[in-house]
């Protein structure tokens, strides 16, 4: 028997022990890395450098392409190396930072989209008061706002997780340090001092989801007021990558967590940790210059270097 106090280090939950498929795994994920850090980092670039998209609606965006980066910079790096290098071991402080920086970055991204919602919903069903209501100073606190929910968020999950005493090994069953994993390490009484915070979680997450719901039941019924079919396309170009962003976010994570125990097991927990951890950050820029001319043409006025 052994308690936090005495564990040094964690052993993650290696993909393949043939070394074949450890180094295929690598390329792999080092692929979809890049991939993310590519989109993210044209879309951060493109709108810094474009005075014609310093709105609020990409400034929230290039705050969500800055999140993407650290959320999949925070699990696929680590990852990497120890199917490089044929380890599986992570430090005790390392997997504390990786849970503080995972939930950090994760619950910044669900405030962020949650006020995106909110900018679509001024933008479409009061356009008259878009300036007055989302001027700059108020677009940076309510960006402010979201960092330092995650900040809060990770920190008080992090410090409960840590502060309990681990009993069941060092082994964690996932291929980064998760909190349900790490939990499972724990004594079988120390639950309870995580039943508070996760009904914390639980409002804090519904209440974002129910105020995307109803922001977007109201942008519905006010595009379909809309006369012309064209500023129905508009309306809804606008609306339609955020609200798939939501949703591959959402759908994701509740997959991943509220699953019936019954279709539970070790590789389906850990495939859906794939999903949920790379697939958004690296899909999302895919997402939102789709149906948004304007960030393609600016993105490509980036690329051929014809910013004036």
């Amino acid at each position: 028997m052994s308690n936090s106090s005495s564990i040094t280090q964690f052993l993650l939950l290696p993909f393949t022990d043939t070394r074949e498929l450890q180094l295929l795994h690598f390329w792999l994920f080092l692929g979809i890395y890049l991939a993310a850090l590519l989109g993210n980092g044209l879309i951060i670039t493109t709108i810094a450098c474009d005075q014609h998209l310093h709105t609020p609606m990409y400034f929230f965006l290039l705050n969500l392409s800055l999140l993407d980066l650290g959320y999949i910079s925070t699990t696929l790096p680590k990852s990497m190396a120890n199917s490089l290098w044929n380890t599986r071991a992570i430090s005790f402080l390392g997997c504390a930072a990786q849970v503080f920086m995972f939930l950090f970055f994760i619950s910044a991204e669900y405030s962020l989209l949650t006020i995106m919602s909110y900018d679509r919903y001024v933008a479409i069903c009061k356009p008259l008061h878009y300036g007055t209501l989302l001027g700059s100073r108020a677009c940076v606190h309510m960006a402010a706002a979201a960092w330092a929910t995650g900040f809060l968020y990770a920190l008080l999950h992090t410090a409960n997780t840590f502060s309990l005493p681990l009993c069941k090994g060092n082994a964690v069953d996932q291929f980064f340090c998760e909190i349900p994993q790490i939990l499972k390490l724990s004594c079988s009484d120390a639950h309870h001092r995580e039943a508070g915070l996760l009904m914390f979680s639980a409002f804090f997450f519904e209440g974002c989801f129910v105020f995307i719901v109803v922001s977007y039941v109201q942008i519905f019924r006010a595009v379909l007021r809309i006369p012309s079919e064209q500023g129905r396309h508009k309306a809804f170009s606008t609306c339609l990558p955020h609200l798939a962003v939501v949703s591959l976010f959402v759908i994701t994570g509740i997959f991943a967590y509220l699953k019936p125990p019954s279709i539970s097991s070790l590789w389906l927990d850990l495939v859906m940790a794939v999903v949920y951890s790379l697939v958004p950050p690296a899909v999302n820029p895919l997402i939102y210059s789709m149906r948004n001319q304007e960030l393609q043409d600016s993105v490509w006025k980036l690329i051929t270097g014809r910013f004036q």
